[in-house]
């Protein structure tokens, strides 16, 4: 997808509508190609039984090898004219529907991994399933168009055949269509409803699938995963009972359509029938007409099932409008802060921090000893940026600049907060460590974590493989990665939450004297209950109520605050 094209995407706000009009015009060369020489196959279809017709009538008559000879030679045409037509027809729109879906897919996980959060009540597995199913099913109008439209052709070829043949026939086939096509619109709409629901049901089992995977190994601690099992299993049967509700509409959809078409077909046959044997027309347009009934069931079968896919597509461009029509959560300001800076928290109330105040000169390693995992949470979640500075009050600044004032990317790039629950994705070590391949120091950021021995004892090194979610590692092995990362990106103000919960008291001690060694004149806070790193840090503040109660050196805190050895000593 081209920089322009994308620029033009996110600048208009999206509509089912408005996004299959951008689908169609995007691809109206390719559609206008593929609906000429699809319409080509239907014509030569058409032509098959109309020349059969012929045959009987002028060739036959004439009862001469040369005239077999040209009628042979018109059916070899006719049909090396529908297989090549049918052949690159399909091409060509197949190859535009992939493309389209393609550049669906992209802008709506664009829209996902922005660094801004976007405003919707959508999970991630449910932006995963628009961003796949979804986009597919949008796309899926650049085919059904072309197909609509050389169906169309077929049915007027056909009507026109049997008309000059016989006036009747040829109403009769006009009629027959239009009531055909006003019966199945209405069964086409239940179908676009219950689609919609459908995919909005298995969008939540895939998003309920994706929280049970990520958080199984503690479901397993506490015995929760029967109930978490069993809620899973209400959303899937809910997803599965709307399921089949479209499949029966569905069922119903294409059995009407089959019956109207096969009674269609019928009624032009007898009524072609009865006009032979009145004298009307003759013989050879007898053939041609039961000929045309037979293979008009499959165009008007075609003709019949696009309002069908219309309304599906147009079900799936009404989700993926959920994503790229929602708006940010936060308009970020412009300004970009100093490269190494310090951090100020003044007066915050949000949840359970109740006028927060702190503050960290630039340079110094701070420790957060908060007595509640709420509070912590909290914090950790405004300096991330994951609640807008405007949903908040008080104030952050980073470098002497408001968080509001700053852009998202100036943020990420001075300011990186690593989450203990930090993801680890599928590849090798080193694309774990450095994802974009950008040469940062990862050799230093291994030894400074501790995860040596990862790569120690793997004769692949830093390239052994790691599994999606980091699988065939350790909880102590993840968490530590996770903080190897952190430290690799080398940023400004290092913010990281309970990075050793998972790892031994020795490896504890040896990552606390190597964090302090590693962030040396660097800004670094430490959001832990860890001894060891409080003890490493040049001041630990006591979070207590959702205030600042206590701050000092934790070996001084120990000596004077009874509150925190209890809380902190193990």
């Amino acid at each position: 997808m081209n920089s322009t094209s994308m620029s033009t995407d996110r600048a208009e706000p999206r509509t089912g509508s408005r996004i299959l009009r951008t689908a169609l015009r995007r691809n109206a060369g390719a559609m206008a190609g593929g609906t000429l020489l699809m319409g080509l196959y239907q014509a030569g279809e058409t032509a098959f039984p109309i020349a059969l017709g012929l045959i009987v009538e002028h060739a036959l008559q004439d009862r001469s090898l040369g005239a077999l000879g040209w009628s042979i030679a018109a059916l070899a045409v006719i049909i090396t004219t529908v297989s090549l037509s049918w052949r690159f027809g399909m091409r060509i729109l197949q190859k535009a529907n992939t493309t389209e879906a393609h550049r669906w897919r992209v802008l709506v996980a664009d829209r996902g991994l922005q660094p801004v959060a976007r405003d919707t009540d959508l999970k991630s597995g449910e932006v995963l399933t628009i961003a796949t199913e979804d986009a597919d099913q949008t796309a899926d109008i650049i085919e059904v168009v072309p197909l609509l439209i050389s169906s169309l052709v077929a049915v007027v070829i056909t009507a026109v055949a049997l008309g000059i043949a016989s006036l009747w026939l040829g109403a009769l086939v006009i009629v027959g269509t239009v009531a055909i096509l006003t019966i199945l619109s209405v069964l086409s709409r239940r179908i676009g409803e219950g689609t919609r629901e459908q995919q909005a049901r298995v969008a939540r089992a895939g998003a309920k699938v994706a929280d049970l995977i990520s958080g199984l190994r503690p479901l397993h601690g506490f015995g929760g995963n029967h109930a978490a099992f069993l809620t899973y299993r209400k959303v899937s049967a809910e997803a599965k009972d709307q399921a089949i509700s479209v499949a029966r509409i569905n069922g119903a959809y294409a059995g009407a359509a089959l019956a109207l078409n096969a009674i269609l077909a019928a009624a032009v046959t007898l009524a072609a029938g009865w006009l032979a044997l009145s004298g009307r027309i003759s013989i050879g347009q007898l053939v041609m007409a039961v000929g045309l009934a037979q293979f008009i069931i499959e165009p008007l079968k075609l003709f019949s099932e696009m309002p069908k896919y219309v309304m599906i597509a147009r079900a799936s461009a009404d989700r993926m409008a959920l994503v790229l029509a929602a708006p940010p959560v936060m308009t970020p300001g412009a300004e970009r802060p100093a490269a190494d800076g310090d951090l100020e928290v003044d007066s915050v109330r949000y949840g359970s921090l109740s006028g927060l105040k702190f503050h960290v000169p630039a340079g110094e390693f701070v420790a957060i000893a908060a007595y509640q995992a709420r509070e912590a949470a909290d914090l950790a979640a405004i300096l991330a940026v994951h609640v807008p500075p405007d949903a908040y009050e008080g104030v952050v600044r980073v470098s002497g600049h408001e968080l509001k004032d700053l852009s998202v990317e100036a943020v990420r790039e001075h300011l990186l907060v690593n989450p203990y629950h930090a993801e680890i994705f599928a590849g090798t070590v080193r694309t774990n460590l450095d994802p974009a391949g950008a040469g940062l120091p990862v050799a230093e950021a291994v030894e400074a974590s501790m995860l040596t021995d990862v790569v120690a004892l793997h004769r692949e090194g830093l390239d052994h493989e790691v599994r999606d979610r980091g699988a065939n590692l350790s909880g102590g092995q993840r968490q530590r990665l996770s903080l190897a990362r952190a430290l690799a990106a080398g940023p400004g103000i290092l913010v990281l939450h309970d990075p050793t919960t998972a790892v031994d008291a020795v490896t504890e001690q040896l990552i606390a004297r190597n964090l302090a060694r590693a962030r040396r004149g660097r800004t670094m806070i430490v959001i832990t209950g860890s001894p060891a790193l409080l003890d490493a840090a040049d001041r630990v503040l006591v979070l207590d109520g959702g205030v600042i109660t206590a701050e000092d050196t934790h070996r001084n805190l120990l000596h004077t605050d009874e509150g925190y050895r209890q809380a902190v000593a193990r």
